[in-house]
């Protein structure tokens, strides 16, 4: 940003430490109703907390730059709800061990999860296709809604083949249904079927509980809660997403299932896994070792304390 002579004023040290701490503070605890700040913002709160006459906002963006400052970014985060214990780490080195080691003729390990809520919408005029000179799809803007279904999926994680339904509910029953379908679908020669996916009710409750205990050769993993990135299934979920969902326009429900349908089809003709290693865990094993670590040394410092 190219600023003008009037805006190169040379202002106190104590005016940027008043600004970055002003930047450092959350609006709505300074009693200003705002997400967050702006440039502009911020030059008004300190002509109004008598700091500085005036101030320019590229002086504000000059100061707030040379401490490499943005308030007004936001990055999304979850702070965690269950301890990075050794727990923890048994169950991240299990799914590290089903993803890269190789696998006997016996077994077989497949990612599953659901995708819900796939609806048709119909487009109230049809969409057009790319043209020459830069025109993209036309995508028409208005839609009716006609209900949505639940694509539940499992995928090989050593050959890429999806197995699938797609129901109008998500509950145990259809899950179970997506289980016999694998039952059905894998032959007998194969005697321990690996199961990867999260720990939702819909995949441990009684129903499919009782549903396992009568198929032994089913055995089922559990990642982590909020490391869904360990589920391989979400990865073809994207090119799912992005191949036949980008632009939905399906007539109804029947049509909605006939072309995710086909599409699966075609994607097990040409199926590819995809490529983890040992690395693909190495950062999330390490601040895991660090948290085990720091837990053992304050564990060791209370200890102290006490006796």
């Amino acid at each position: 940003m190219l600023l003008a002579a009037a805006d190169r004023v040379a202002f106190p040290p104590e005016v940027a430490m008043y600004l970055v701490k002003l930047a450092c503070e959350l609006p709505d605890l300074l009693g200003k109703s705002l997400s967050t700040w702006t440039c502009a913002q911020l030059a008004r709160r300190l002509v109004e907390d008598g700091v500085v006459a005036q101030i320019s906002v590229q002086s504000v963006w000059r100061i707030l730059l040379s401490h490499k400052l943005k308030p007004w970014r936001v990055h999304h985060w979850l702070s965690p709800k269950t301890p990075r214990d050794e727990a923890f780490k048994q169950r991240v080195l299990e799914i590290c061990d089903l993803y890269t080691r190789e696998l006997t003729p016996h077994e077989i390990v497949l990612s599953y999860d659901e995708k819900t809520s796939l609806q048709p919408r119909t487009r109230s005029t049809p969409t057009r296709p790319a043209l020459p000179g830069n025109i993209p799809i036309q995508l028409e803007h208005e839609y009716t809604r006609k209900g949505a279904l639940q694509l539940f999926a499992a995928f090989d994680t050593r050959t890429g083949k999806v197995f699938h339904i797609m129901r109008p509910r998500k509950r145990q029953a259809e899950f179970i249904e997506l289980l016999e379908l694998i039952e059905r679908s894998i032959p007998p020669t194969v005697t321990r079927i690996h199961m990867i996916g999260d720990n939702v009710s819909t995949h441990h409750g009684k129903l499919v509980r009782a549903w396992i205990e009568r198929h032994p050769r089913f055995q089922m993993h559990f990642t982590p809660v909020h490391c869904s990135w360990m589920n391989q299934v979400e990865q073809w979920f994207s090119i799912f997403q992005r191949q036949r969902l980008t632009a939905p326009n399906f007539q109804d429900l029947a049509d909605l299932e006939r072309k995710c349908g086909a599409f699966i089809a075609d994607w097990n003709k040409h199926a590819h896994p995809f490529k983890w290693t040992q690395r693909s865990f190495d950062k999330i094993l390490a601040k895991t070792e660090n948290e085990i670590r720091d837990a053992a040394a304050k564990n060791e410092a209370l200890a102290a304390m006490v006796a």
